[in-house]
């Protein structure tokens, strides 16, 4: 695509970056055929084409508007376009770019500056999420059922193996699903401690970075990244073989630390380090052997959401089904299984009505063939699929970790 972009940009890194970008688009429109809110919406404004569009004008100093601002909120950063992009276009990057000058030169409402400002005050920070979270229970009966719907039921972590192998991983507690899920990272460590591997957890590793990120607060994003680098280092020299990740959403970003990161002459060498150690929990099990985690075929039908973040951002295609397989478990087919289910971090808080469109068309879709439970591998995703869904949700590990 050719594109003038402002001289002043030209000089920049991201203006070089986003120039590189917009040259490999072609125009194809195979993006427009996976894009959740084009097939939904049908403006061309609302698929990766149209968006790459605004943002040429954006970047080339054309006027800017809430209209442009709009149409770039509503998209789910899904990337099911980068998979079918035949140019290899990063749309997902540039999108960052384009987001990022819009919200510098278009002013939000009052309302959506607070919603956004309360979101990345809380969400990142377990301890204020956890105060959320309880105190929304207690008031239950009080809220909107739009809000009732989205509030988890307790979990409970259960017991977490003693550090006792040779072999050592890091995990990463992350923010939301140390809080509303805790099980998840505890059935991790006790699946892999049958095989021979421990599961540390980092002291004063938090947040990913990748709320802040997405909302554009790129300096918060940063925070985050530099704080878990440094709680996980003195583990990387100490020999630990990988940061496992339990939800996919922390994996494509921890693996996106080393661009992020690779301007900042402190932490780029670390930062490449980090991202290249970081693993899916699925990709750490494929290469183990799971005979002792086999149910001999005795594991009921399963119907596995793979995430946005895992398909698309980390291209790891039927690694989680195949490891289900292996276990004895029978997967449902699903139909349109690239399409978002609509949580996309804040999306279903930010843009509700599209967001909950998209989950009615994947729970239809997930719930066709009758499956004894929906297993997924990005807490956003099961948090919001549980809101509405007639059959357990849950996270794929919990599956290994106690069968039914």
């Amino acid at each position: 695509m050719q594109t003038t972009l402002l001289e002043s940009l030209k000089r920049t890194p991201q203006g070089q970056e986003a120039e590189a970008i917009l040259r490999s688009c072609v125009h194809c429109g195979f993006c427009t055929a996976t894009c959740p809110t084009y097939q939904v919406l049908g403006d061309e404004l609302d698929s990766p084409r149209g968006r790459i569009y605004l943002i040429k004008q954006v970047l080339e100093g054309n006027a800017v508007s809430a209209k442009t601002q709009l149409h770039l909120d509503r998209c789910l950063h899904c990337l099911a376009c980068e998979t079918a992009c035949p140019s290899g276009v990063q749309y997902g990057r540039l999108v960052d770019i384009g987001r990022d000058m819009v919200e510098r030169r278009v002013a939000r409402p009052l309302s959506e500056n607070l919603l956004r400002r309360v979101l990345r005050f809380v969400l990142p920070h377990p301890r204020r999420f956890a105060m959320l979270l309880r105190n929304g229970r207690r008031l239950k009966s009080l809220l909107p059922e739009s809000w009732r719907m989205k509030l988890p039921a307790p979990q409970q972590a259960g017991p977490w193996p003693a550090a006792r192998h040779a072999r050592k991983m890091l995990v990463l507690d992350g923010c939301v699903q140390s809080v509303a899920t805790p099980d998840t990272n505890a059935a991790a460590a006790r699946v892999l401690d049958k095989l021979g591997i421990s599961l540390i957890r980092a002291q004063n590793a938090g947040c990913c970075g990748a709320l802040s990120h997405h909302l554009s607060d790129h300096h918060g994003a940063l925070h985050f990244m530099r704080r878990n680098i440094d709680a996980w280092w003195p583990h990387v020299e100490a020999g630990a073989e990988a940061i496992v990740m339990t939800a996919s959403g922390c994996g494509a970003m921890v693996k996106d630390y080393g661009m992020l990161l690779r301007e900042d002459p402190a932490y780029a060498e670390r930062a490449a380090r980090i991202a290249a150690m970081t693993k899916d929990l699925s990709e750490v099990l494929a290469q183990e052997d799971l005979a002792l985690l086999a149910v001999n075929g005795k594991g009921g039908k399963v119907a596995f959401h793979a995430p946005c973040t895992l398909q698309h951002g980390q291209r790891l295609i039927g690694v989680v089904e195949a490891l289900l397989a292996r276990c004895g478990y029978q997967l449902t087919t699903v139909a349109d299984a690239h399409l978002c289910c609509g949580s996309a971090g804040t999306y279903s808080i930010l843009q509700p009505a599209l967001s909950q469109q998209l989950l009615a068309d994947k729970l239809a879709a997930l719930q066709q063939g009758e499956p004894e439970w929906i297993v997924t591998a990005n807490v956003g995703c099961q948090l919001h699929m549980q809101s509405r869904a007639s059959r357990p949700v849950r996270h794929w590990v919990e599956l290994l970790d106690g069968g039914s």
